[in-house]
Formats: structure tokens, C-alpha cells, sequence
């Protein structure tokens, strides 16, 4: 970004992302009649924070260029001056050049004498953790509540006796009967869970079920390859005697758990063994200028010491996924990429939908008109490493570097799956404020601008309108971002994490037919 600043006497400012473009954001609101004294024009409307102003005419049908990118065409002649916004700026296709591989290149890794370090907790199979939990599942709605009232009785209180475990969770999801006894609804929600009961921030967990239900336990347990054992354990609600003895069962496997999980200590581990999934959520025009490129430059730095960044939600690249493809390793990674974009256009072909143009009211409160402007800040998340690997929902993630994993937009079906997948911390930027939190991976949420973070510092781990405000470049913002990063993996709280925000944020992506 080359982020050229321009100010008049009242000091407001805007910025030229690129030197092609014919548009500048706003970084404050501007009021009508405000001189751009660099650019020699008068802005000829008021002006929200994040929104776009022309910087020369523009005639009917071209294209309205941000950072060098067509992010739709203009609806009417727009004058020098004038506020763009979703009203006179028309979303349609755009012309993609994948060039499958093009422009990768293999990203130089630290020697691992000189990789970063945070203090980890290892387990016995070779993965490494940032937390340290016990979780309980269920296979089946129907067994919620056994799940639920066996986390109420670990408390804050009981839990003093096991300081070295983070907590005793109830993962509940909506699902498990009701559905198709195969297909990809039920490969989703056992894929999930699955994942969530193998993770390394997982000390062991205890899988309910009432027994009747279409997941059933004895098939989800060999489809997945999972086993009971000292850390695994299984509790059928019809066949122990009901609600109250699964309940007595359940509290007596996780007191037998408690001892062994406490028995972990972090030490020094490299930061190989992170993998953050990236998230953006209540957008606004300045998350691809802050918070979105900065979480990117902490990837790029993350990845050159070893670590895992993983870039989703899918729907919020549609329009731009061609800068992705340029970078990926093979051309076959690219072209998965692409196989899942078409697998989402054709899913929603004729319904009211972010990938059909129209963003949330809260995006274009923001500044963002139409669903490529959102898709072009969001892929900044993504640093500039090469796209190494693609993968469907809640797939365990393998392959170190930069990957991308499929998900719909909606933020806590997204990072459940990336959770699942292996990411052991989560990041998230919000322009407008969203208060998102998540287990058993931390979230640091990233703050797009200064206003918003200040209003909601409880909530925002780092304030990203630095860069907007001048003070910092975005490569010292990603250092910053990454050096976050090392202290939540090492055990410091995230804002949420310390509201204990987070666990009815579990939410398996409940695609297919249900009846």
C-alpha cells in the first residue's frame, strides 16, 4: 500500500492507495465543501469514515479502480468530488486471469535455530498446544443439556483444584438427527467434531449421545478413527438409565481426566507449531487499508518461521480469488480453488446472497458497496506468500505455510472450521466492532480504526488505526500483530478469552436437507 496521506487545514484526511486509482478513502468523516488540497478538489458530499471519494471524473460504465483493482463500474457520470457508495457504483462480473502458479514463489523459512519461540504445551503426539481443555461433546442436540449442566458443575470455583486446565467446555451444535444417514451434511459434522476432540489445545474429552440419533456413536467413532481411552470417553444417554445418571457419569469421567491434564506444563516451543485461523468480521472501508494487511504482514512472518496461516470464507474472496490462484504452488492448488468458487456460485445462483453483490447493512454503513470491495480488503489478510494448499470444511490441516480452507462468510461457522482443521489461535479484524470469541483457540480481535477501538477497547486486543493515524507503517503492525500472537500461544488472556466469550460461538456449518 503506498497510502499516500493528504490533509487540508482541518487536517482531515483521506488516502490514494494506489497511484492508479481514481478513488481515495476517507479516514475520518469529511464534511461537504472540504478542500483535498494535494489532489486540487472539493468534496462535494459529506463523507462517512472508510467511504470513497472520486479524484477525477468518471464516465458512466467504467470502472471504479482501489488498489489498482476494479471493484465495479460506475452507474452514472461521477464527478471530481463526489462520494461513491453502493448507489452509484454497480457491482457486476470481472474479468479473471487465474494464471494458475504464475507468480509463486517459494518463501525462504527461517533455519529453525532462528525461528521465533512461545511457551507451548506439547503432547504425547507431537503436537503442540496454546490451551489446555477438556471438552464435552455431543453427537446429537438431544444431548445438550447432559453436556451443558456437567460444564456448569466444573466451575470457576471446582476448577482452582486443576490450575494448569483451562477449563471444561460443552461444544453444542444443533444437529446430529434429522438428516441424511450419509452424504456431506453428516462428513461436515463428524469431520468437525472429529477435529475438535483430536486438538492439541484438547486434554481430553468425553462424547455424549442419547443413542437413537442418525450420528450415530459406534459409526461417527470407525468412520473417524477415534477410540475410547483414559483421555477419550463415551456416555450413552438410553443406555446408562437417562438424563440425571449421564449427568453423575460424565462429572465422574472428567474428574478422572483432571489429574492428567493438569499435569502439563508449557515450555519452549517453536512457532512452527502455531497455525492462526484469519478472520474479518463487521467490515468497514478501512479494514483493507489497517487491520486486514496487517494481519497479513504477521502471516508473512509467521510463515517465514514455519507456522500456518489459513485464509477462509470463501464467499468474501469472491471476485479477487485470481490474486490467490497467481500465487499458488502448483496449478493444481489453484484450480481447487477455483472448483470451490464454482461450487458456491452455483449453490446460490438466484438467492439473496453476499456472493451475488450485496453486503451486510453494517459492511455498507462501513463504506463497503458491494461484495468485490469486501472480497479485495479481505484477501489483504492473506500477507504475500504463496498459496501452498487448499481445503474443504474442518479437513485437518497438513500442510504448513500460507493455505486456504472453504467455508461460507458467517464468522463462527468459519473459524469452527478452521479450529477443527488444527488452527490453534484465531484472528480477527472488525472494522465496526464485532464481539467475537472462541475455544478452545484464543481470539485477538484486531480494531480497523482508532474511534472503534477506543470505544470498544474491552472487547479489541490491538488497535490497527495506527496505521490509518500515521504512526505506524504496516510491516511495524504485523511485527506487532505476530509478537501478540507469541504471548496469547504462551497463556496471556486474550480481551474475550478474559470475558469468557466464546463457547456458544461453536457452530458446525449446518449445510444440506434436513427433515
Amino acid at each position: 500500500m503506498n497510502g499516500q496521506t493528504m490533509q487540508n487545514n482541518t487536517r482531515t484526511r483521506a488516502m490514494l492507495l494506489e497511484a492508479g486509482d481514481n478513488i481515495i478513502v476517507a479516514t475520518g468523516d469529511i464534511e461537504e465543501g472540504t478542500q483535498l488540497l494535494e489532489h486540487g478538489i472539493t468534496v462535494n458530499h459529506q463523507t462517512p469514515q472508510g467511504h470513497k471519494i472520486a479524484i477525477r471524473n468518471i464516465q458512466s460504465g467504467a470502472p471504479i479502480l482501489k488498489f489498482g483493482t476494479v471493484i465495479g463500474y460506475a452507474a452514472q457520470n461521477i464527478a471530481r468530488g463526489d462520494w461513491l457508495h453502493s448507489h452509484n457504483i454497480r457491482f457486476d462480473a470481472v474479468d479473471k486471469d487465474y494464471a494458475f502458479a504464475r507468480d509463486y514463489k517459494p518463501t525462504a523459512i527461517l533455519p529453525k535455530a532462528e525461528r521465533a519461540r512461545f511457551m507451548g504445551i506439547r503432547r504425547a503426539n507431537g503436537q503442540v498446544g496454546t490451551r489446555n481443555y477438556i471438552g464435552l461433546f455431543v453427537t446429537v442436540n438431544c444431548s445438550a443439556t447432559v453436556a451443558r449442566k456437567i460444564g456448569n458443575y466444573f466451575d470457576e470455583e471446582r476448577m482452582e483444584a486443576w490450575e494448569n486446565v483451562d477449563g471444561v467446555i460443552p461444544f453444542i451444535h444443533d444437529s446430529g438427527c434429522g438428516m441424511e444417514l450419509t452424504g456431506e451434511p453428516m462428513d461436515l459434522l463428524r469431520r468437525t467434531l472429529a477435529g475438535y476432540i483430536r486438538h492439541p489445545n484438547m486434554a481430553g474429552a468425553v462424547v455424549l449421545s442419547l443413542g437413537c440419533e442418525r450420528n450415530n456413536l459406534a459409526q461417527f467413532f470407525e468412520e473417524q478413527g477415534l477410540a475410547e481411552g483414559k483421555m477419550l470417553k463415551t456416555i450413552t444417554m438410553q443406555h446408562v438409565g437417562g438424563t440425571a445418571r449421564a449427568i453423575a457419569d460424565g462429572k465422574d469421567a472428567v474428574k478422572e481426566m483432571l489429574a492428567q491434564a493438569n499435569e502439563v506444563r508449557r515450555e519452549p516451543c517453536s512457532a512452527e507449531h502455531i497455525t492462526i485461523g484469519m478472520q474479518c468480521g463487521g467490515s468497514d472501508g478501512l479494514s483493507g487499508l489497517s487491520a486486514n494487511p496487517g494481519l497479513g504482514a504477521a502471516a508473512d512472518i509467521l510463515v517465514r518461521n514455519g507456522g500456518t496461516a489459513i485464509l477462509s470464507e470463501t464467499p468474501e474472496i469472491f471476485g479477487v480469488e485470481h490474486l490467490l490462484t497467481r500465487r499458488a504452488r502448483t496449478a493444481d492448488v489453484g484450480a481447487k480453488l477455483v472448483e470451490r468458487m464454482d461450487w458456491w456460485l452455483e449453490y446460490t445462483k438466484g438467492r439473496d446472497t453476499q456472493i451475488n453483490g450485496v453486503v451486510s447493512p453494517g459492511n455498507q454503513a462501513g463504506g463497503l458497496a458491494n461484495v468485490l470491495e469486501k472480497s479485495l480488503g479481505g484477501a489483504k489478510k492473506s500477507g504475500s506468500t504463496g498459496l501452498m494448499e487448499v481445503y474443504r470444511y474442518a479437513e485437518p490441516v497438513t500442510q504448513e505455510g500460507l493455505v486456504f480452507m472453504d467455508t461460507p462468510g458467517f464468522d463462527p461457522v468459519s473459524a469452527t472450521g478452521q479450529i477443527a482443521g488444527g488452527a490453534n489461535l484465531i484472528c480477527f479484524t472488525t472494522g465496526r466492532g464485532s464481539c467475537f470469541g472462541s475455544y478452545p483457540s484464543p481470539t485477538i480481535k484486531l480494531a480497523s480504526n482508532t474511534p472503534m477501538y477506543t470505544q470498544m477497547r474491552d472487547d479489541m486486543d490491538i488497535n490497527c488505526g495506527t496505521v490509518i493515524d500515521g504512526e505506524q507503517s504496516i510491516e511495524e503492525l504485523g511485527q506487532t500483530i505476530f509478537e501478540h500472537i507469541l504471548a496469547v500461544a504462551s497463556g496471556s488472556y486474550s480481551k474475550s478469552e478474559a470475558m469468557g466469550v466464546g463457547e456458544e460461538e461453536f457452530a458446525p456449518w449446518p449445510i444440506g436437507v434436513t427433515g
